[in-house]
């Protein structure tokens, strides 16, 4: 049950933007153990003036293609399901669109059932009990 906001900048196309948001999806399934049909993202365009990054901090260098995600998810991963899915998302990028993996940055947040409802103000831990 992840969300994801995904934070690039402006000048993506359509396409470019749904193969982002593929790749991350696939990436989620195969390493995560996430449903297939268990996909919520979240893409945001911002200009130059509203990324504010160091483009040198524990990176070898960021350009202004420069993407962050922001996953919160329930189940708690293991430590070597969190390395094999941020390998695995930066080299699907790279293979597929070319994107640098000191370009990509990834943030995961865990949280209960209790914290989600998917609709109609039922709490996630009730509907599965």
């Amino acid at each position: 049950m992840p969300i994801t906001r995904i934070t690039l900048g402006q000048g993506y196309s359509e396409a470019r933007l749904q193969q982002i948001s593929a790749l991350l999806h696939q990436t989620l399934v195969a390493e995560f153990a996430v449903p297939v049909d268990d996909c919520f993202q979240l893409i945001e365009l911002l200009p130059a003036s509203q990324r504010i990054y160091n483009r040198y901090y524990l990176s070898e260098g960021r350009s202004e293609d420069f993407i962050l995600f922001q996953i919160t998810a329930g189940r708690p991963r293991s430590r070597q399901q969190k390395q094999r899915f941020y390998q695995q998302l930066c080299a699907s990028l790279h293979s597929t669109l070319g994107i640098d993996p000191d370009d990509v940055m990834v943030i995961i947040q865990f949280n209960s059932s209790e914290e989600w409802s998917f609709s109609g103000g039922r709490m996630l831990a009730e509907v599965m009990s």
